[in-house]
């Protein structure tokens, strides 16, 4: 096997210095501050569903990466993955170990065979609901590894609007820095693009300094034109990230849709000069299926977006075929699951 560090120089000339796995700042960027609702914009907003099929279904086959180049690709995914737990079992020691596992997600042996001693490898965040966020706050203290907090009536979002608003401001009172909120999908099924804004603002208000993650839940937008439209009005409502789904609808982050939200992101960039991250969640457990949103993040938004300040991904399990296929890479062999627990 050839060691990643001696295999560096090429890797980074190929992919643009993907070795590099140290965390960026997380104000790297300008804040998007928002805009005015620009209502014709939002509606001559268009996807041709057959276009965009047709440049999903032949992204596996024109990207690959074979052995050390898909070593750091993996790395770098490693960096971007929110480590989440939303269930109603949790405890506070799941949560303290989840934490554990974003602040060490590799086994030192693993780092060190890699090439990789002495760089820093955490998780991008933990998400957790707001019952657990100060415990994992007091779990990552000192680590810089930032608390999300899922809010406003996660997962259906329909609690009444001032308690969604309380929540996050109790959640960001608790050390939460970043907010994934949920918004109203009927606002978007019924096209009351005011009323998707003006919630969006008012979330975006109560976060204060917390960088607010907008979840679209777009397995219950019907349509990938709702996709884009809702996409829209998020960003121009001040979202710093546009997040596909809770992980409960029936269908989740999928290529079209991430397509499509990038898209969307490319043409708000071009208008306004500010960058909005996206966050795929749901559904991605392989470290197959996580390449496939890095190649797609890489040639529609470019090197930038490979980064945890603007790509995230909401994941569990993915961790774990991660570390398989590391591994593999390492020792040629691929190990149980059980080997790899995330907490």
């Amino acid at each position: 096997m050839q060691n990643l560090a001696t295999h560096r120089i090429a890797a980074e000339k190929a992919e643009g210095r993907l070795a590099h796995t140290d965390r960026l700042p997380s104000n790297h960027w300008p804040r998007n501050p928002g805009m005015g609702l620009d209502l014709g914009w939002v509606l001559d907003t268009r996807v041709n569903l057959s276009a965009t099929e047709k440049r999903v279904a032949t992204l596996p086959g024109r990207r690959t990466v074979k052995k050390d180049a898909q070593a750091a690709w993996l790395l770098k995914a490693l960096t971007c993955i929110d480590l989440t737990t939303l269930n109603g079992d949790d405890t506070t020691e799941r949560v303290r170990r989840l934490c554990a596992k974003a602040m060490r997600p590799l086994r030192p042996d693993l780092i060190d065979a890699l090439g990789m001693g002495g760089r820093r490898i955490t998780a991008g965040a933990i998400c957790v609901y707001h019952r657990f966020v100060a415990t994992a706050v007091e779990a990552l203290d000192g680590s810089g590894i930032p608390v999300a907090a899922v809010s406003t009536g996660f997962p259906a979002g329909l609690t009444p609007h001032p308690l969604k608003v309380k929540e996050i401001e109790a959640s960001v009172a608790d050390g939460a820095e970043e907010i994934d909120i949920v918004i109203t999908r009927e606002h978007v099924l019924t096209g009351n693009w005011q009323a998707l804004y003006d919630e969006m603002r008012d979330y975006r208000a109560a976060c204060g300094d917390a960088h607010v993650k907008a979840i679209l839940a777009t397995g219950d937008l019907k349509t990938l034109r709702n996709v884009a439209r809702a996409s829209l009005v998020c960003m121009m409502a001040g979202a710093d990230f546009i997040k596909t789904s809770t992980g409960k609808e029936g269908v989740n982050a999928t290529l079209a849709v991430t397509l499509t939200m990038l898209r969307a992101i490319r043409a708000y960039e071009e208008r306004t000069g500010f960058k909005v991250g996206y966050k795929p969640a749901g559904g991605i457990s392989t470290a197959k299926d996580v390449l496939n949103y890095q190649f797609l993040m890489k040639e529609e938004l470019g090197r930038e977006w490979l980064e945890p300040d603007l790509f995230r991904i909401g994941a569990s399990s993915l961790l774990a075929d991660i570390e398989r296929q590391l591994e593999h890479h390492v020792t040629g062999a691929y190990s149980s699951f059980h080997r790899h627990a995330i907490g």
